[in-house]
């Protein structure tokens, strides 16, 4: 598909995109690009699918260390 063809219909050739059709664009002639569906990771998560799993101690907000909050803010001193 030409570039100026693309514009034209770019809502459509998302819509084909989004049902998993590969797009190539080309420039005279020549292709240029490819627009492809993005790949879904993971998904919906089971609620409390981490219970029991994570801990928190009583200092969890307190400050970091001096050195530590060095390396964190790249300071010299």
């Amino acid at each position: 598909m030409n570039i100026h063809e693309a514009k034209t219909h770019f809502s459509k050739l998302l819509r084909r995109v989004a049902g998993g059709e590969e797009i190539v664009i080309a420039r005279a002639g020549r292709p240029v690009a490819r627009l492809v569906p993005i790949e879904r990771v993971g998904g919906v998560r089971p609620f409390g699918e981490y219970a029991g799993k994570i801990r928190w101690t009583g200092d969890f907000d307190q400050s970091l260390p001096d050195a530590v909050l060095r390396e964190f803010e790249d300071r010299e001193t």
